[in-house]
């Protein structure tokens, strides 16, 4: 029996995370499930991901407690680093991953959701970093995505206090992108993955990575990235055809048309 499942509709996936009955907290298994639901998509059919928890209480409720209780201290070190090679692995996923965030995200929940590219959530999301109540550190990347996505003074304000953060305070603070009701956060997701879909393939994967291994060093290599990327992009099919159909629109109106970007 797989935790996670893995749905495909038209270019989008759809990754649920389905333990509903342990809040959709990770173990062990869920981690493996996770990863091979990654390694199953298809990337040169699906052009982006949305990454969600079964049910409407929980996105991911944290990292299973019941089985971090017993682990030593290198047991501890290989469970992190588990966890963080996966959530690295949906990082550097080639296609954006749209985290749709239907409930809690403490914890490894919220360390996963700040791993995709985007977050949106439903107005019952609950967001924290809980863990020096439990006696321990953040394990999954809490302490480094989350200072880098909020700042460090707001960061270690959270951890440090293990308090919980609503949706509202969550997007005041830019940690989401937006707050949908909970019925229609899937659809907003879906529909946000259809967008970026729509636009070429390999400008957006190139705009994906410009952005990630820019903001991993200075700004003059940053600038070189962005710049090697850009010209990858002449070598394309949909670079030709995007910007011939743009080009004729200066000329005939009526000539513009919808473009079909061939992942090429």
């Amino acid at each position: 029996m797989s935790f996670v499942n893995c749905e495909v509709k038209d270019t989008i996936a759809i990754v649920t995370i389905n333990r509903p009955e342990a809040l959709n907290a990770l173990n062990s298994q869920v981690l493996d499930d996770l990863e091979a639901a990654f390694d199953s998509i298809d990337t040169n059919v699906v052009r982006a991901v949305v990454l969600t928890g079964a049910g409407d209480k929980s996105f991911v409720a944290g990292a299973d407690i019941g089985e971090m209780s017993t682990l030593s201290k290198a047991e501890g070190e290989a469970f992190g680093k588990k966890g963080n090679d996966i959530f690295r692995k949906i990082e550097q996923f080639p296609l954006p991953v749209i985290a749709a965030i239907n409930g809690f995200a403490l914890g490894g929940g919220c360390e996963i959701s700040m791993s995709c590219d985007i977050r949106i959530c439903s107005e019952n999301a609950m967001f924290g970093q809980p863990e020096v109540g439990l006696g321990i550190t953040p394990g999954f990347g809490g302490t480094q995505r989350l200072a880098r996505l909020i700042g460090a003074g707001m960061a270690k304000q959270l951890i440090y206090t293990a308090r919980n953060i609503k949706a509202d305070e969550a997007y005041r603070i830019g940690l989401v992108n937006a707050v949908y009701p909970q019925e229609e956060l899937l659809a907003a997701a879906e529909k946000m993955a259809s967008q970026i879909a729509a636009n070429a393939p390999i400008a957006v994967r190139a705009c994906k990575k410009a952005i990630n291994d820019g903001l991993q060093t200075d700004i003059d290599n940053a600038l070189v990235i962005e710049e090697k990327l850009f010209g990858s992009c002449f070598e394309s099919e949909d670079q030709r055809e995007g910007m011939a159909n743009f080009l004729r629109k200066k000329d005939d109106p009526a000539k513009v048309k919808v473009v079909a970007f061939k992942n090429a």
